[in-house]
This record gives C-alpha cells, sequence and structure tokens, in this order.
C-alpha cells in the first residue's frame, strides 16, 4: 500500500502526509484556542473589555498555525539520519514526500507568511523575524548538533523555547496591534507555555519496556518506568504551580486555584496508574491527558474567562 502511495499526485501524497505527521484540523483547533488565550489572557490582565478585531485574530491563527507547520517540516530535516535508520515507516524514509517537496513547501508558506504580515500587521513582523529566526538557529541545532545530541535534556529544554515564542507573537495580537505594552503576568503564561511543551513532549514519549524503540528516544528508556513518569507528573506540578501565579496578576482569585488543583489530580491519575501496572493502553492515557492538560491550561487561563465576558 505504502508504494502504491508513493505513486500519487503530490497533493494526495501531501494529504496522506498531513495526516500522518501535522493533521491539521486538529492541530488547527488546539493552536487557534492556543492563539485566542494567548491574546485574551493579554487582554485580561491589561483590564481591557471586549476582544481585538476579529479579522486581526483570524490573521494571526493562520501566522501561528503556518509557524508550527514550518516546525514540524524543519524538524524532518533535523531528524532525517535517524528517521531513514531507525524508522522507516514513516512517511519520509518510506518515500511518500520527498524533503526537497518539503523544503519547497516550506518557502511557500514563509513567502505567503510574510506578504500577509506585511500587508496587514506591518506592527507584528518584527515579533515575526524573531520567532523565524530561532526557528533558523533550531534547524542548525545552534550549531551544535553532536553535542546536541549527546545532551537530550539541553536539546529538548533549547528546542521547547519556540513555543513561548510563538505565545508571545500571539499575545502582540493584542499589546502590539493596539500601541501597548505587555503586562508582567505574560511573563508567566509564557513560563506555562514552555512548561505545557514538556509535559506534552514526555507525555508522548513514555513506554513499556517491551515497545522501546533502537533509537528511538523515550524518557522512560532515559530514566527508567518509573523515573520518566515521574518528571512527566513533577512537570505536570510545576505547570500548575505557574498556572496559578499567572491567574493572580489577572485577578481571578481561589476558584482558579481550585480549578487547577483539581485538573492536577484528575489528569496526574494516568501517571500513578502507569507506575502501578504499566501497559501499552496506559501510555495512551497519559499522551491524552497530556494534550488534555494543555488545552484545559490555556483555556482556564484565558480562553474561558475571555468568553464568559463576551458572552455576559
Amino acid at each position: 500500500m505504502s508504494k502504491e502511495q508513493n505513486e500519487y499526485p503530490f497533493y494526495k501524497r501531501f494529504l496522506i502526509y498531513q495526516k500522518e505527521r501535522f493533521p491539521f484540523l486538529a492541530h488547527g483547533l488546539m493552536i487557534a484556542s492556543f492563539t485566542f488565550s494567548a491574546v485574551s489572557y493579554s487582554r485580561i490582565c491589561r483590564r481591557l473589555s471586549g476582544f481585538i478585531n476579529w479579522s486581526d485574530f483570524l490573521i494571526g491563527i493562520f501566522a501561528t498555525v503556518t509557524l508550527f507547520f514550518l516546525v514540524r517540516i524543519f524538524d524532518e530535516f533535523k531528524d532525517r539520519e535517524d528517521d531513514a535508520k531507525y524508522r522507516a515507516y514513516l512517511p519520509i524514509p518510506r518515500g511518500l514526500i520527498s524533503l526537497k517537496e518539503l523544503k519547497n513547501i516550506g518557502w511557500i508558506v514563509v513567502i505567503v507568511q510574510l506578504v500577509v504580515i506585511a500587508v496587514f500587521q506591518l506592527e507584528m513582523l518584527y515579533l515575526y523575524v524573531v520567532v523565524l529566526a530561532y526557528l533558523l538557529l533550531m534547524g542548525v541545532e545552534f550549531f551544535v548538533p553532536v553535542w546536541l545530541k549527546q545532551h537530550q535534556i539541553v536539546y529538548i529544554t533549547s528546542h521547547m523555547v519556540i513555543i513561548p515564542l510563538i505565545d508571545i507573537y500571539a499575545s502582540g495580537l493584542d499589546w502590539v496591534l493596539n500601541g501597548g505594552t505587555p503586562h508582567w503576568g505574560l511573563a508567566w503564561f509564557f513560563a506555562v507555555s514552555y512548561m505545557n511543551g514538556l509535559v506534552l513532549e514526555f507525555g508522548r514519549k513514555i513506554r513499556t519496556p517491551e515497545t522501546e524503540e533502537e533509537g528511538v528516544i523515550s524518557y522512560t528508556g532515559m530514566y527508567g518506568t518509573k523515573g520518566g513518569t515521574l518528571i512527566w507528573i513533577i512537570l505536570m506540578f510545576a505547570t500548575m504551580a505557574i498556572a496559578m501565579g499567572a491567574s493572580h496578576f489577572a485577578g481571578y482569585g481561589w476558584l482558579a486555584y481550585t480549578v487547577f488543583g483539581t485538573c492536577f489530580l484528575l489528569f496526574s491519575f494516568s501517571g500513578w496508574s502507569f507506575l502501578i501496572n504499566p501497559t501499552v493502553k496506559k501510555t495512551k492515557y497519559i499522551e491524552y491527558a497530556s494534550a488534555g492538560w494543555t488545552a484545559l491550561m490555556y483555556l482556564a487561563l484565558g480562553g474561558i474567562p475571555m468568553l464568559k465576558l463576551l458572552i455576559v
């Protein structure tokens, strides 16, 4: 079947590729909520009423979704050797789509991004350039690829910076386009974004001993079943604590603290359950819990409070 797919026209092959590596619908909805929450949190902290112009918001969604898609393309190039050696089932190693084709798509995306932002949101261009510059540094592994590969934690913590950088861009749809300055509370919101990225990263790379793959990084492989899972739980707890700090600047009060604490207990349960009886099925629960936790953090800090203000 894979060989047959490799003969499909480009648009069909690209649809298969995105379904496997960057499903635009699912990722788009997640990133749209991410963007909405960043803008909302910024406005709530600055005590502004209402939301930004919806046209500006839609352009912002286009920018953030395509920026994350560029991250995916850059990762394909960075991981090409390991993927070819250990993960022949992925779209590029099996010949579904070529790196040259992805490179061309990447160039098209960047050109369209530049044109759209320059024409409709010129003030946002400098934040876009900052994000793109960091992405380019990630693409060359900060000029120390061998060293980074030997230090996985430094690798992942340095690459995770791209998430709060895109978050800064998203929040700028409020304070940049409205000629304001960023509120101090945003620093806490960006820290939540960073920690959410680590929760997702660890959550999707927790495995049972029998499902570990040669040459494929997993945090249970690095730290053991107990160690990798406990780190995931600790990261979630740290994210909760920072989210509580962010909620203080937004003036949410004790209700927010109660919500965050309750959610931590609920979502971390999958990790404790995995520690007691590690099964393949439970690794999926951890992955789902990571995604649910991340979405809830964003919505609780910005999205839901803003929707409540807009509806009332």
